[in-house]
């Protein structure tokens, strides 16, 4: 393999090796375990791997080949969905590899945010980058150390928890939403590292991005907290930016004469 490592396919094997019990791989449970589900000697012996191989694979310096996911597969006793999800992780980059993009909002789409003073609104990149806001969005936004970022806004940020009401409804969409973006543009290194560092910081995502992939349209929660002006009822919008494939406008008007429409202009009054 390459000099890169390949973090997320060594988050995957670590989650799902906690998910299987020593008693279902017919394996004894009895002394102390320190840690929960299989350890690492364990699944190499199951899927017929040396220890130090299957090592390698966790800290993502090897990548398997088709025999090897074969026998992962049986060790972690993966489903069809799991098993798809562990292909795609190991699947080599024969091409040689792009330059990670670049992304920039043009200066039309910045015009335009600028002119939207009735709604929140940001531009997403293909990853969830956040590329620009305007100054309601940034005012909704500011108690977020990581608003970088969509994804980490939802599942490292301390303001998370509390800003996104429906919050399993949104991590369930900001998987979906990654899932997609990794079937597009897998081999982007930035796209991999913050696949990795998420799944090593937030056990819930960890869950969540091992578990089946969801079939049918993505839903994005619609309910909001923020300080300063409380409950907030918001309708997500999001509109494909047809000269920049992979960005998207995302608008959250409210309800015309609402009370978070009345909220929204004394947030936008507070910012000012």
């Amino acid at each position: 393999m390459n000099g890169e490592r390949n973090t997320a396919l060594g988050a995957f094997l670590r989650t799902r090796r906690a998910l299987v019990r020593p008693e279902q791989a017919g394996l004894s449970a009895a002394g102390r375990r320190r840690v929960p589900g299989l350890r690492r000697d364990e699944v190499a012996q199951l899927a017929g791997l040396s220890a130090g191989y299957y090592a390698r694979l966790e800290q993502g310096h090897e990548r398997p080949t088709h025999q090897t996911v074969e026998g992962l597969k049986r060790a972690l006793r993966l489903d069809e969905q799991a098993t798809v999800e562990l292909h795609r992780l190991a699947r080599p980059t024969a091409r040689r590899r792009r330059a990670d993009r670049v992304e920039r909002v043009s200066p039309h789409v910045l015009a335009l945010l600028d002119d939207w003073t009735a709604a929140p609104a940001y531009v997403l990149g293909w990853s969830g980058d956040v590329l620009a806001r305007n100054a309601l969005a940034a005012a909704l936004h500011s108690r977020f150390v990581h608003g970088d970022n969509l994804h980490r806004m939802i599942f490292l940020d301390p303001a998370g928890a509390e800003f996104f009401r429906d919050w399993t409804t949104t991590a369930r969409a900001a998987v979906d939403d990654l899932r997609q973006a990794t079937a597009h543009a897998g081999g982007e290194r930035a796209l991999r590292e913050l696949v990795g560092e998420l799944s090593i910081a937030s056990p819930r995502f960890r869950r969540l991005w091992a578990g089946p992939e969801h079939r049918g349209a993505v839903t994005w929660g619609s309910h909001f907290f923020h300080p300063d002006v409380g409950e907030l009822d918001l309708r997500a919008e999001i509109f494909l930016i047809a000269s920049a494939p992979g960005q998207r406008l995302v608008a959250l008007p409210a309800q015309p004469g609402s009370r978070s429409a009345d909220a929204l202009v004394l947030l936008g009054t507070l910012a000012t």
